[in-house]
């Protein structure tokens, strides 16, 4: 006889999805959501040279600039309102998680439950408006610094900008918090796909124009879009990739009964920290081109030197970058999973990994088998953010079609769609209840 989980898994079809009211409006208000984000990113604020910004732009898309407007969907090469994105919060977020390992107060409210996440929640949002408020600030010197961006500048414009790009960050963090309890899918993931995705068919036109012009044969195309699909099966065969670690419960009695000893799995993912390291790795290498930018080619001779070799596919920036992957891996991996309070967890509920001894013995064998998982899901990382970087380094393809990116990208869709198939699997839950005439449903 099939079990309840065959059954339902029989009984679904998205043609449901026609007959659910809740799923339809929780879409629209999704899709609507992400509407106004881009409508924002077309909004610049006040003061701003638009012909000098594009100009500028253009010449500092190979820094950390570029890769951030890349992230925004083109919003900061345009100095829209929400030209900060959702990246401070982020920041904010990353920041809370690291104090939690150092702060006693920190870690006491993460272990409080619901009321210590709101807490812990708060004090988020509150380190997103200080880190929005200081990166606007930044961002308007900077802007006064180059030339004629600024049509008057000066303290209004220095506050103006602070306040028009914070409540635009702030506004975001609001979006994505309605669309995470209105709508489907995680909202703070969902604001950063679609400003990937917004940039993606420009990037098909530029690879497709470099095939019009000759600059790239119609085999180079056909090999780059499919290694582009492989690169995507691969991303998702490793992020559902899991190590399944055997829990056994013994046996316990209550009152008069006796039940019997249960058995579960501790899984391990292969990638715990998820698109971080990326994140950080690319972060600190683009930070020596950004500077040498800003100085357009005027800076000390080490400056300059130092930006010649940290160019797409030089050597050193492979390297570099490979090992930073590898390193942020370990160390975020060290944030997010504690094997010891795992296996204190264990012990208190009495289960246990059969052949280890509880309490510090298993600690130390969860902590083996994540650091070997860890090798390899940071190889995984390393592999997948390296091949666009030597395509772009040696073909010159303008197409970021893995790395970071996409990496980010196929995270979220596959998250979207779990929530969508629970959705699902919630509304014809009712009637998998009724065709196997259970007797809870007579009444």
């Amino acid at each position: 006889m099939a079990s309840a989980a065959e059954q339902l898994a029989a009984n679904l079809n998205f043609g449901a999805l026609a007959k659910s009211e809740d799923l339809k409006s929780r879409i629209w208000f999704t899709l609507g959501a992400l509407i106004v984000y881009r409508l924002g990113t077309y909004i610049p604020i006040p003061g701003i040279d638009t012909v000098e910004l594009a100009r500028f732009a253009a010449q500092n898309s190979s820094g950390i600039l570029g890769w951030v407007n890349g992230l925004a969907g083109g919003a900061l090469g345009r100095m829209a309102i929400f030209a900060l994105n959702i990246m401070p919060y982020i920041s904010a977020s990353i920041i809370m998680q690291l104090m939690t390992t150092v702060s006693p107060h920190l870690e006491a409210l993460k272990k409080e439950g619901e009321s210590g996440r709101k807490k812990m929640n708060q004090y988020t949002r509150y380190g997103t408006v200080v880190l929005a408020a200081l990166q606007a600030y930044g961002i308007a010197v900077g802007l006064e610094g180059q030339g004629n961006l600024v049509a008057e500048p000066g303290m209004f414009f220095r506050a103006s900008t602070v306040i028009t790009l914070t409540g635009g960050t702030v506004f975001l963090m609001w979006l994505g918090e309605q669309i995470t309890s209105r709508g489907i899918g995680n909202g703070i993931s969902l604001i950063i796909f679609a400003g990937i995705v917004a940039g993606l068919p420009g990037g098909i036109a530029a690879m497709l124009e470099l095939g019009r012009t000759g600059q790239l044969s119609t085999f180079v195309i056909l090999g780059i879009m499919i290694m582009a699909l492989g690169v995507v099966a691969f991303i998702v065969m490793f992020e559902r990739a899991q190590r399944r670690l055997l829990i056994q419960y013994p046996k316990r009695q209550v009152g008069q009964k006796v039940f019997q000893g249960d058995s579960s799995h501790l899984p391990l993912k292969l990638n715990t920290a998820g698109v971080i390291p990326p994140i950080f790795a690319s972060s600190l290498l683009l930070l020596p081109i950004t500077v040498a930018n800003f100085s357009a080619g005027q800076g000390p001779d080490w400056l300059i030197a130092m930006t010649s070799l940290l160019g797409h596919g030089q050597p050193l920036f492979l390297a570099l970058y490979v090992m930073l992957i590898i390193f942020f891996a370990f160390f975020y991996t060290s944030i997010m999973f504690n094997p010891k309070e795992t296996a204190e967890n264990l012990k208190k509920y009495g289960g246990f990994i059969p052949g280890i001894r509880p309490g510090e013995r298993t600690a130390e064998y969860i902590d083996y088998v994540l650091t070997r998982v860890t090798v390899v899901g940071a190889l995984y990382l390393s592999l997948v953010c390296l091949l666009p970087e030597l395509l772009i380094g040696y073909t010159g393809v303008p197409f970021y079609f893995g790395g970071t990116s996409l990496l980010i990208v196929v995270s979220v869709t596959m998250d979207t769609v779990a929530q969508l198939q629970g959705h699902l699997y919630a509304q014809q839950y009712e009637g998998l209840i009724k065709k196997s005439k259970l007797r809870g449903n007579r009444k």
